[in-house]
């Protein structure tokens, strides 16, 4: 989804096409759904087991367990028999020595030290969230024909056909059934995902001043409000020691154009040199690691020269320190709370190392409960205006054209390069939230993300490095 979003974004900047107000809209919509899920995917299905003790999870009063977490949110799934049943699936597993997606966990690590109750609710909502999930898959599908890899992406706008009172195409029927689903999946995000990432963090807050990573923090615009994509919001640009730069309105933003640049001299590929994504090359070259020269299939990529973090972290930090309303509300809002589960003051400035990325993420879903309403809002407000248009004609230049197609993805900053020559695709790279996070040391020494933030974790079990996991997963 957000690899296709990106591709047909190059080639429509490319080609300097707009697309449809309904386009725009429905295009949202997916995005928003798409990370919804993977966002909430990101915290219960590959980062809560770093933080739960299964072990004492299944030795909790459920109870209590209910009264924890009814403390936190009015969500009527907190109940006492959820609890029950959530505890009885996992002694029975581990009591059966079939632990499945329990296995092989660090129970019993002394960095595991969230109450047994906590533990609890947060595993019961493991479980509750795959039917969160389905319901954001739904709305994905029922836009984009399926999920994953949706199918309704034109360069020029989207395939579906609008009539309010047809059948087989988007009408009123389909449209409510998508914000009933919408108002399901934003009741989870608000009432379970963010006070269970709040409930986390302020139970870890010693994990505010570990795995602290870059000083430059970097997010493109998303969610255009019309059909130029002049307007988006959800704010980009650059920080650097929460200092912002001009913020980034539009696609074609010409510093983030002139800006990027991978280099290959630690990565598994011909050459060495910094090279621009519209003249980049990606011939593979695999060599014996060697620590020194090359020891990773990810290329260094780097703004002005210099390594940055992308990622939900990323764009909070940016919205925030821009004056970005909505980005401000729920931060603040994720800082008391978690300040009051801590016992002492978490503010923005403690953001940076591990848990903040965590908490942005959260941060990062709450916003976007509110813009899936306000997105469905204006596209059926344009149809009921009778606009049906979804798509606009493309026409291909007979020189050579090139395109840049953003996305604030939910791991983070995603960017298609295109160079087409005579209709024919010349060149064409991705440089993926991966790429910047992952990122090896370049020619000065400077170290990516990852290696920053790893620098200096301590390790209390060598056998079972649960802080080195923990540091990756956020």
């Amino acid at each position: 989804t957000v690899h296709a979003i990106a591709s047909v974004r190059a080639v429509e900047d490319a080609l300097h096409l707009p697309i449809p107000a309904n386009a725009q809209f429905i295009r949202n919509l997916i995005l928003i759904l798409h990370a919804l899920r993977d966002h909430a995917v990101h915290f219960y299905q590959l980062s809560s087991l770093d933080w739960v003790d299964v072990e004492q999870a299944a030795k909790a009063d459920p109870a209590r367990a209910a009264s924890l977490a009814a403390s936190h949110s009015s969500w009527r799934q907190n109940s006492t028999a959820e609890m029950q049943a959530a505890r009885g699936r996992m002694a029975a597993s581990l009591a059966g020595g079939q632990n499945g997606l329990f296995a092989n966990g660090y129970w019993g690590h002394p960095q595991m030290h969230l109450e047994p109750a906590a533990s609890l609710a947060l595993l019961s909502h493991y479980t509750q969230a795959f039917e969160f999930h389905r319901k954001a898959s739904q709305v994905v599908a029922m836009l984009g024909g399926k999920t994953p890899h949706i199918q309704n992406l034109t360069v020029g706008g989207v395939a579906n056909a609008i009539n309010l009172d047809g059948e087989g195409a988007l009408g009123m029927d389909s449209l409510d059934a998508i914000r009933a689903l919408i108002n399901e999946v934003c009741e989870f995000i608000e009432q379970v995902y963010f006070a269970d990432a709040c409930l986390v963090a302020g139970s870890y807050p010693e994990w505010f001043g570990i795995g602290k990573g870059m000083d430059l923090f970097l997010s493109v615009p998303d969610l255009p409000t019309g059909s130029a994509a002049g307007e988006f919001d959800l704010p980009g640009g650059a920080i650097a020691n929460f200092s912002s730069s001009p913020q980034a309105t539009a696609y074609n933003e010409s510093e983030f154009r002139s800006a990027v640049s991978e280099d290959t001299l630690h990565a598994y590929y011909q050459g060495d040199a910094a090279l621009h994504p519209w003249h980049g090359e990606t011939n593979a070259e695999l060599t014996a690691w060697d620590e020194q020269k090359k020891y990773t299939w990810v290329k260094a990529a780097r703004y002005h020269g210099k390594s940055a973090e992308v990622g939900p972290l990323a764009a909070v930090l940016v919205g925030y320190a821009q004056g970005h309303a909505l980005t401000r509300k729920w931060t603040d809002l994720a800082l008391a709370r978690v300040s009051s589960i801590a016992g002492r003051r978490i503010g923005v400035g403690h953001l940076r190392p591990t848990m903040g990325r965590h908490l942005a993420r959260a941060i990062r879903a709450a916003m976007l409960t509110e813009l899936a309403a306000k997105h469905w809002r204006l596209l059926f407000e344009n149809i009921s205006r009778g606009d049906t248009t979804t798509h606009n004609e493309p026409h291909m230049p007979s020189g050579e054209v090139q395109g840049v197609g953003l996305h604030e993805a939910p791991r983070g900053a995603l960017s298609h390069w295109v160079v087409i020559d005579k209709g024919i695709l010349r060149n064409y790279q991705a440089v993926v939230p991966s790429t910047w996070n992952a990122s090896p040391r370049d020619k000065s020494g400077a170290r990516g993300p990852y290696e920053e933030a790893l620098t200096g974790v301590p390790i209390a079990d060598p056998e079972r490095p649960l802080e080195v996991l923990r540091t990756i997963h956020s």
